[in-house]
């Protein structure tokens, strides 16, 4: 099958991670996935919230957002957020709480910002890839600081969609393949090779046990891929 962009049925988009994109957060990192960009920061807060005072563990939370302009047409800016952000909100907090060891860091608040630039599908899976390693330059500075232990990373998490297109599993689905696929996937996963979530659904067609390995044997493939690149970014980071 001819893909839009002539990729592979198992070919990532190109990726780049750009660490420290912008100054004040303890981490940030811009994510690129094809035309897909994800602004990721992290913001260390000394407070947890009431329901965890006196607990001495601290809190991971997430927030995302689109830009008016990310996609071809303008939306509305998000004053309150819609039922798709909370639910990635959800989605990306719980990615990264299996990354870290929140017992570790003390009464603390790690706060993430996934905002998105530009939409070209994939835009959860990017903001996942991306947050983990904001959140490991806030935690590496944080070790630093003596405010968090060395073991505090528990594992590394990555993200990314497959799906089956006119009757074929491909990974790493742009706007023009999630916009008609038939099955769409997300996956994130730990560098064990540890699901933390997977969220399928048949967009137009059922799927098989069969084509539900193959689509997660392809995401795990990709992810692979993705956590070879995450390394590379916070050795030079």
């Amino acid at each position: 099958m001819s893909r839009p962009d002539g990729r592979k049925p198992n070919e990532l988009r190109p990726v780049k991670i750009t660490p420290g994109y912008i100054d004040y957060p303890e981490g940030s990192v811009l994510i690129e996935m094809g035309k897909t960009r994800v602004l990721c920061a992290v913001s260390v807060e000394n407070q947890v919230p009431k329901w965890l005072v006196g607990q001495n563990q601290g809190w991971l939370t997430a927030e995302y957002a689109m830009l008016p302009r990310a996609t071809h047409t303008r939306s509305q800016r998000e004053t309150t957020p819609s039922a798709r952000s909370q639910e990635i909100r959800r989605l990306i907090g719980r990615s990264l709480r299996a990354a870290v060891d929140l017992r570790v860091i003390g009464e603390r608040t790690l706060n993430i910002d996934c905002d998105v630039l530009q939409a070209d599908g994939g835009t959860r899976t990017a903001a996942i890839t991306g947050a983990y390693v904001a959140v490991s330059i806030a935690l590496d500075k944080m070790i630093q600081k003596k405010e968090a232990s060395p073991r505090v990373l528990k594992t590394a998490v990555a993200a990314i969609s497959v799906g089956i297109v006119n009757g074929e599993p491909v990974l790493d689905l742009n706007y023009a393949e999630d916009s008609r696929a038939e099955v769409d996937f997300n996956v994130v996963m730990t560098a064990e090779g540890n699901f933390v979530e997977v969220q399928g659904t048949g967009e137009g067609a059922t799927f098989s046990r069969a084509q539900m390995n193959k689509m997660l044997d392809l995401a795990k493939s990709g992810i692979e891929e993705l956590l070879v690149i995450q390394e590379k970014v916070l050795r030079s980071a």
